[in-house]
C-alpha cells in the first residue's frame, strides 16, 4: 500500500463517518415532522419484523404531521402499535386508512436534552475520525519501517493527514451547531 492509497482510503473512511453522522442526526427530532424519524420503527408483518417504510407509504401532511398510508388494510393497528411502543414518544391517530402522526410541541427541557444528544453524536463522529487518522498514521509509519517511504514522506503525509482530519472535524462541528440551532428554534 502506498502513501497515496493510504490518503485515498483515509478520505473515503472519513467521508463515510460524516455520512453516518448525518444519518444519525436525521433521527434526532426537531419540532418539525420528518418521515426519516420513523426509520427505526419496525412492524410485525406476517411474523417478520419489517421497517415501516416497507409496509406503508410515508409522507408529510404538514410541517408538524407525518401521514402513513398502509399498503394493506389490516396493517393499520399493527403500525399504530409499533409507533406507540417505539421510544420516539409519538402518538399516532388513524382516520380511516390514513394514520396521522402529529409531532408534539417540544418543551425547553426536552430541547436541551436533545442538544446534549446531538453533541454526544458529534463527539462519537470525531472519535471515529481520529481513529481513522491514527490508522492512517500507523500505515505510513509501517511504510517507513519497511523502507518503502522516507522519513520526509512520513512528515509530509502526517501533515496532510492532519489537514484532512481537521477539515472533517470542522464539518462535524458545523453540523452539530446547525442541528442545535434547528432544535432550539421555536
Amino acid at each position: 500500500m502506498s502513501i497515496a492509497e493510504i490518503m485515498k482510503t483515509l478520505e473515503e473512511k472519513m467521508d463515510h463517518s460524516i455520512d453516518a453522522f448525518k444519518n444519525n442526526l436525521t433521527k434526532v427530532r426537531t419540532g418539525r415532522a420528518n418521515p426519516a424519524l420513523l426509520d427505526t420503527v419496525h412492524v410485525d408483518y406476517y411474523g417478520a419484523m419489517m421497517p415501516l417504510s416497507q409496509v406503508a407509504n410515508l409522507s408529510l401532511i404538514d410541517s408538524r404531521t407525518i401521514g402513513i398510508q398502509p399498503w394493506e388494510k389490516g396493517m393499520g393497528p399493527k403500525i399504530e402499535k409499533a409507533i406507540r411502543e417505539s421510544d420516539l414518544g409519538l402518538n399516532p391517530a388513524s382516520m380511516g386508512d390514513l394514520i396521522r402522526v402529529p409531532m408534539p410541541a417540544m418543551t425547553e427541557e426536552r430541547r436541551k436534552e436533545l442538544t446534549k444528544v446531538v453533541r454526544n453524536e458529534g463527539e462519537g463522529a470525531k472519535v471515529a475520525i481520529r481513529n481513522i487518522r491514527r490508522d492512517a498514521n500507523e500505515g505510513v509509519k509501517k511504510l517507513v519501517k519497511d523502507k518503502l517511504a522516507s522519513e520526509d514522506d512520513q512528515k509530509r503525509s502526517e501533515a496532510d493527514i492532519q489537514k484532512v482530519t481537521d477539515k472533517h472535524i470542522t464539518e462535524v462541528d458545523r453540523l452539530v451547531v446547525s442541528k442545535e440551532q434547528d432544535i432550539m428554534a421555536v
